[in-house]
């Protein structure tokens, strides 16, 4: 079962990524790597929110993360990832508590939606509105 769960994990279609007690990351699916051009040998260990997390939101993302470490989770958090290629990439996270056998708090696991292209189209259906209305 365990190495079901391992590969289900691995393999979603979905970025799926979590920190330990300390804020380093421990679980770096193939979508993150994907999406953010970070190997998983690469992000295991590292702090995410100084390492991956655009330096303006890192504040609100550790907040996010301390509230899940306490229990209190958070759904639909829009965060920017810095990728390898300096580019942004807008992730909307369900951020839960990881508990071990003894339901004691172990980490944080962010399940992810790359909502990158929607905020790209958003910028230009605004931009073009803004266009129109001088026009008018």
């Amino acid at each position: 079962m365990a190495n079901e769960l391992r590969q289900l994990v691995d393999t979603a279609n979905a970025p799926i990524f979590g920190i330990d007690v300390k804020g380093n990351v421990n679980e770096w699916n193939n979508k993150t790597a994907e999406i953010t051009g970070y190997s998983k040998n690469f992000a295991l260990g590292k702090p995410l929110v100084s390492t991956f997390i655009m330096p303006e939101l890192q504040k609100s993302v550790q907040y996010v993360l301390d509230q899940a470490l306490h229990g209190n989770e958070t759904s639909n958090y829009e965060l920017e990832f810095c990728s390898a290629l300096d580019e942004i990439r807008y992730l909307l996270v369900n951020a839960t508590s990881r508990r071990d056998a003894e339901n004691h708090i172990v980490g944080v696991v962010g399940v992810a939606q790359d909502v990158t292209e929607t905020k790209s189209n958003d910028r230009a259906v605004a931009a073009m509105a803004g266009e129109l209305r001088q026009l008018v």
